[in-house]
């Protein structure tokens, strides 16, 4: 079915579940299966309960991307990044977890920030909505000042590398983090229009399931 009248724009909905149940209590997260109402149609899926996610694509005054390695046994490889973690601390505002990734995982603060990006990582099995920041004017963390870092984090590389290399590798199918390559083809873009699309570092994030206060479509 074809309407060209629908706006160009995911339409947020209060979900209508009839009951909802945790099947999986995870170490990191749980699985849920929920039943509910679409269309006169009851269905009944499973979903990974996630608490959302910032990342920061961190660009330094020599347009230079901040890329860490980190391991990551899912997928076997240690695989090029950018900063990122869960929003995993009841209440902090995304843009403070954002900021204190950047500093945990890269010994970087910044001066400029903005909102580069949000999306949803796989919304047809999860509810992950992650929001990816542009930091500029970056400056090093004192030394002794900077996290102590564990488990697969303790192992981090760091690089600096141009914005456009990263273009490059992205599309060479060298690099394959979905967050890596959503934050660089976007930020990409948003040069070439003059950075125009940044929105305000504050900007609202209704699209974060967990900030549904009510209806919204």
């Amino acid at each position: 079915m074809t309407d060209e009248t629908v706006p160009l724009r995911d339409e947020l909905l209060t979900r209508s579940v009839t009951s909802s149940e945790v099947v999986f209590e995870g170490a990191v997260w749980d699985v849920r299966r929920d039943t509910f109402e679409l269309e006169g149609e009851t269905l009944v899926r499973e979903v990974v309960d996630h608490p959302g996610a910032v990342a920061v694509l961190a660009l330094d005054e020599q347009d230079r991307v901040l890329l860490i390695r980190q391991y990551r046994h899912p997928v076997s490889a240690n695989e090029w990044e950018i900063p990122a973690g869960l929003l995993d601390i009841a209440g902090e505002d995304p843009l403070v977890g954002a900021q204190r990734e950047l500093a945990e995982e890269a010994d970087v603060t910044a001066d400029e920030w903005a909102v580069l990006v949000d999306y949803f990582t796989s919304p047809g099995g999860m509810d992950e909505a992650i929001r990816v920041y542009l930091a500029r004017g970056l400056r090093p963390v004192p030394e002794g000042e900077r996290h102590q870092r564990e488990g697969e984090e303790a192992h981090l590389l760091q690089r600096r590398v141009p914005l456009d290399e990263v273009a490059a590798a992205v599309l060479a199918g060298d690099l394959h983090n979905s967050t890596l390559v959503i934050a660089t083809m976007t930020a990409r873009a948003s040069r070439e229009g003059g950075w125009t699309s940044l929105r305000p570092a504050d900007s609202p994030w209704p699209e974060h399931p967990g900030r549904r206060d009510g209806p919204t479509g």
